[in-house]
């Protein structure tokens, strides 16, 4: 072989080399990378024509797939759109998918590696592969009761609501309005698509943000509950006086913290659970600022704050003590704290872990929203196991807690909770946000108080219809929290 012919055939070795490097690399190293590239139009056809699995609530679904009659074969589409679209998301031809469609995708589509054994006898047998379906943790008639009572509010009101399995973390309400309709999102007529999505977008109430979990808000008087648990593990009894007068000064400081009427909360000294009772602002601004910033920051930490995992299957929004980056607090600020103001901030679904964590003997459980994934041939692949997420107090101080809480419904500001035959616990709150919007209204409660079988928050941010001085805890958010308790305990 002369030399010209050599070299030749070594090019030609070297080339198919590198074209079967390239293949290699293309076809199993980079795949992964390729096919979720939002711009491969292939793959995302292929997954879109398939029959996706559903969600299931109580085994009846809310998103499923149905036979389309056009070149996708199937379409998307969501029975009882608004009652669960915060938790179902949407899943989008156009604009992918979020919330469980998203974090669930490779369930529901049967690309996950737990269905490899369906893929393959799918591929022996020449049929398409089809999804696995997603069991959800929610109880139709809790989350029917939280939604009927948000979107029965006075007005164009914007507010959320979540219920919790103290004893599993399992959600069994999470509610956000006002909502939308994620079928316009999932529709195959992409004019639509385009136009719901911007008239979405372009909305100033946000219906695509979750309030439930995704935003963060001053909590108010409900944040009393952290301060009374810090206090509580540090000395204090239900029964120590603290201060009940009708202001709160500061050495150097011309700022007063005043109570809510700007009144004494009855005696210049009263008890622990009368404060609670009543939500004397004096009362606990004083006992934040005696226990200070890092007693009252690391109680909160420990009931879930500034974790940015406390739910599972959802993206959340961190919950804050005080503002990333922010100086050390002086006095006034350290009592404003105390009492849920300042720069504290916090997700309904966070407040709902404060009273789950007092309703479970003081241990804060991590909530999650899927309860199972299961194959196209309905077997089980996953169940969910409850997870400990803190222990906030010891039983001990979860039962003084607790027993101040029920003094809250029978002798304080949360009566309107009381439920007949049924000891229940609760706190209420109005959190002011700034001079030219009305407070938020707060409310947060457990039953039955001795074995607690759900916990409750919820939050009215924009009460419409209601007029300012009208805007309590009490008033707006409390029967919402009885309308969840009571669909929970009918079980």
């Amino acid at each position: 072989m002369n030399r010209p012919i050599r070299v030749m055939a070594i090019g030609c070795l070297l080339m198919f080399l590198a074209l079967l490097l390239n293949a290699n690399y293309v076809q199993f190293i980079h795949a992964d990378e390729l096919n979720a590239r939002t711009d491969n139009r292939r793959v995302l056809n292929d997954e879109y024509s398939r029959e996706r699995g559903a969600i299931l609530v109580a085994n009846t679904p809310v998103a499923k797939s149905v036979p389309s009659g056009d070149s996708f074969e199937y379409l998307r589409t969501y029975p009882s759109p608004e009652l669960y679209a915060n938790i179902t998301g949407y899943y989008s031809y156009l604009y992918g998918a979020r919330d469980i469609e998203q974090v669930e995708n490779g369930i529901l589509s049967g690309s996950d590696p737990q269905l490899f054994v369906d893929r393959v006898i799918d591929l022996v047998g020449s049929e398409p592969p089809t999804g696995g379906d997603v069991q959800l943790t929610i109880d139709p008639r809790a989350q029917r009761a939280a939604y009927e009572g948000l979107t029965a509010l006075a007005g164009n009101s914007t507010g959320a609501a979540v219920a919790l399995d103290p004893e599993t973390g399992a959600v069994l309400a999470m509610v956000s309005v006002p909502g939308y309709d994620p079928n316009r999102l999932a529709s195959h007529d992409f004019d639509d698509v385009k136009q719901a999505w911007e008239e979405l977008n372009s909305n100033p109430a946000q219906p695509l943000r979750d309030r439930s979990r995704e935003e963060i808000y001053p909590p108010g008087s409900t944040f009393k509950l952290v301060t009374a648990a810090a206090a509580l593990s540090r000395g204090y009894a239900p029964d120590t006086l603290v201060n009940g007068s009708a202001a709160l000064s500061f050495r150097g400081f011309s700022y007063q913290l005043r109570n809510s009427g700007g009144g004494s909360c009855g005696a210049d000294k009263i008890t622990l659970t009368q404060a609670l009772a009543i939500s004397c602002n004096v009362a606990f601004g004083d006992i934040g600022r005696q226990l200070g910033e890092g007693t009252l920051r690391d109680q909160a930490e420990a009931f879930g704050f500034g974790d940015s995992n406390v739910i599972r299957d959802l993206p959340s929004a961190i919950s804050q003590f005080t503002a990333p980056g922010a100086d050390d607090l002086n006095e006034p600020e350290t009592a404003q704290s105390g009492i849920g103001q300042f720069d504290v901030a916090a997700s309904p679904l966070q407040m709902a872990m404060v009273a789950a964590g007092i309703a479970n003997d003081g241990t804060v459980m991590r909530p999650y929203i899927v309860s199972e994934v299961r194959s196209p041939e309905v077997e089980v692949l996953e169940e969910t196991t409850p997870e400990a997420l803190h222990e906030a107090v010891p039983p001990d101080v979860a039962a003084e807690l607790t027993q101040m809480m029920v003094a809250v419904v029978t002798d304080g500001t949360a009566s309107s909770v009381a439920i007949p035959g049924v000891a229940v616990a609760a706190k209420t709150g109005t959190a002011q946000s700034s001079a030219q919007r009305k407070p938020y209204a707060w409310f947060v409660s457990f039953a039955p108080a001795e074995r607690p079988a759900v916990a409750v928050a919820v939050f009215v941010q924009d009460a419409t219809g209601v007029a300012r001085d009208d805007v309590s805890g009490g008033g707006l958010a409390g029967p919402i929290a009885k309308a969840i308790t009571e669909a929970v305990l009918s079980r």
